[in-house]
């Protein structure tokens, strides 16, 4: 499958798919991807649901009664396909197969700063999570089998008690589709789904997120703490005895909200504040040093000849002359604009051609990330389109 971006979903352009949906209305869309194949196998996902690095759930209901376990699972405790009534989950399935990494680069006509995961569910049949919503963006294909959605925009939010999921307790839908293979349902934050497999199937989701404000706000001050001590103090303004020591000094809260405001972010701050924010690799995420690791000028020779790659677990986003790689900023000061666009062709294609990793800054920077194991050398040439 190639990674490059797609141009329309079925035969709608993406440009319009953005205009008239995007964060705004759910939409089904046929054949979104014509001639699709399922790229990644259900033993490659329950192999994954037994590592305890990745992220997975198995969700099982009957009688009523739901169950849920967090992973790793093992072997023995995954149902059999052909068992009805129970639903595997894995997340980030993209930082451990290239396959599913590739699936969600057809995806870029769309941030990437926005990007958050593709989770991959293997359900039975009657499998599903139970209706209930989501907090962000998400295209729903269809990868194996058969599953009926349905959705509602307006719905009673009360939970059903006593349930270890987040499942609504009245959930009357408004609208109903049952998808096949390479069919796809996008949904915007705050509609309320409910997934029922309709015999085994498979089902990938790629999801969109935007962080909450307070999160943003927690990385600039975080961000303030890495950065130089201020000096001074709050100043003492006091001329007089106090009657009321108990009380907060208006002079002294006036201060501080003179300092602070002064603290606010400037464009280029907050743009590096969000580089960092949204590179930070998931907590479970650990890289890999290559074992054995090339010599400089054996790795500097491979690269001109083979090309780069990111890492699949790597994240790597730009704004203007900031680049940051895994939650740390990067120093390009040293770098040429030839060199600056190749940083920025990378970040955009995952890959970079022989003939664009050039000169010895550059190869440098590739070689500690090499080390880190942020970056490895090309397979066949890697994804760059």
């Amino acid at each position: 499958m190639s990674a490059r971006p797609l141009r329309r979903l079925g035969t709608l352009p993406v440009d319009a798919f953005v205009a008239r949906y995007w964060q705004r209305h759910p939409l089904c869309v046929r054949q979104a991807i014509p001639g699709f194949v399922n790229p990644v196998k259900v033993a490659q996902l329950r192999a994954l649901a037994q590592r305890a690095e990745v992220e997975s759930r198995l969700v099982t209901q009957a009688g009523g009664r739901w169950r849920l376990r967090h992973g790793p699972i093992p072997a023995r405790a995954l149902p059999a396909l052909h068992r009805p009534g129970w639903t595997l989950l894995v997340q980030g399935v993209d930082l451990h197969l290239r396959a599913a990494a590739q699936l969600a680069m057809r995806f870029r006509f769309l941030p990437a700063a926005r990007f958050d995961d593709v989770m991959i569910s293997v359900a039975g049949d009657g499998g599903g999570v139970g209706p209930h919503v989501d907090q962000y963006d998400v295209f729903l294909l269809q990868a194996q089998g058969r599953r009926r959605w349905r959705i509602a925009r307006d719905f009673d939010p009360a939970l059903a008690p006593g349930l270890p999921l987040r499942i609504l307790q009245r959930f009357r839908h408004e609208e109903e589709w049952v998808l096949a293979p390479g069919d796809l349902l996008y949904l915007p934050p705050g509609v309320a789904h409910e997934g029922v497999a309709l015999g085994d199937c498979v089902t990938i989701s790629i999801g969109f997120r935007l962080p909450p404000w307070q999160e943003i706000a927690e990385a600039w001050y975080e961000r303030q703490g890495e950065l130089a001590p201020r000096e001074g103090r709050l100043p003492d303004t006091a001329r007089r005895a106090t009657r009321a020591p108990g009380s907060l000094p208006a002079g002294m809260a006036q201060a501080a909200a003179r300092q602070l405001g002064r603290m606010a972010p400037t464009p280029a701050q907050m743009r590096a504040t969000l580089l960092a924010y949204l590179t930070e690799p998931k907590p479970s995420v650990v890289f890999d040093a290559p074992r054995p690791a090339l010599s400089r000028a054996a790795f500097a020779r491979a690269a001109t000849t083979r090309g780069v790659e990111l890492d699949l677990r790597t994240r790597l986003l730009y704004a203007q002359r900031e680049v940051a790689i895994n939650g740390d900023a990067v120093d390009t000061a040293g770098l040429d604009a030839a060199q600056r666009r190749a940083l920025r062709r990378l970040a955009d294609c995952h890959s970079l051609a022989p003939a664009s990793v050039r000169g010895e800054v550059l190869l440098a920077l590739f070689y500690a990330w090499y080390g880190y194991g942020w970056v490895r050398l090309a397979i066949n040439g890697g994804w760059e389109p």
